[in-house]
């Protein structure tokens, strides 16, 4: 199973901090997965121009072909102003319509309040379902008060986030067993 972490921004902390922590929990419960992490800030992406994802070249290919071998992405977001970066959005937009087909999402959220809660209904799910992904139905949203000192600090946030892993990996589970259903209806 292939998991890829993607920390959707291109500056601040937060996402990155709770993408670590969703990533040593996903190597610590499930040892045998291919996880890799891909921090937006780590990579000089350029703007999606309608070519198809393979003619770009360096980062913007790597990060894009690394994206669509995974069985499983957790993407992890901040909100700014009220919705998605440029750089979750441009990765969108590089990637083709049926990107996430048969390919588990899950999501968490960093923001300053609880009043951009909503940014995931309204923007983020219709993006990830508008690309073919079986979206795992909970997400977890962080805010500015669980944070200290670069740590998550809320024992609820950490919590959630273990669920989170549990059920994206369950998610991938049913989705090959869904697939391996339809394949065995075929005789050839």
């Amino acid at each position: 199973m292939r998991i890829v972490g993607i920390a959707g921004s291109n500056i601040g902390s937060k996402t990155r901090t709770a993408m670590n922590y969703t990533l040593k929990v996903t190597r610590e419960k499930y040892p045998d997965a291919d996880i890799t992490l891909l921090d937006l800030a780590d990579y000089h992406m350029v703007f999606s121009d309608g070519r198809n994802y393979w003619e770009y070249e360096g980062d913007t290919k790597y990060v894009t072909e690394t994206i669509m071998a995974a069985d499983a992405l957790i993407i992890g977001t901040p909100t700014f102003q009220a919705s998605i970066p440029a750089a979750l959005k441009n990765i969108f937009d590089l990637l083709p319509i049926n990107a996430f087909r048969d390919k588990v999402v899950s999501i968490f959220v960093t923001a300053g309040t609880a009043k951009h809660y909503l940014m995931v209904e309204q923007q983020l799910k219709p993006i990830l379902s508008y690309m073919k992904a079986h979206i795992v139905p909970g997400y977890v949203f962080i805010e500015e008060k669980d944070f200290h000192r670069k740590e998550i600090v809320n024992d609820d946030i950490l919590f959630r986030i273990e669920r989170l892993v549990e059920d994206t990996v369950l998610q991938v589970n049913a989705v090959a067993s869904m697939q391996q259903a339809k394949d065995a209806a075929y005789d050839f």
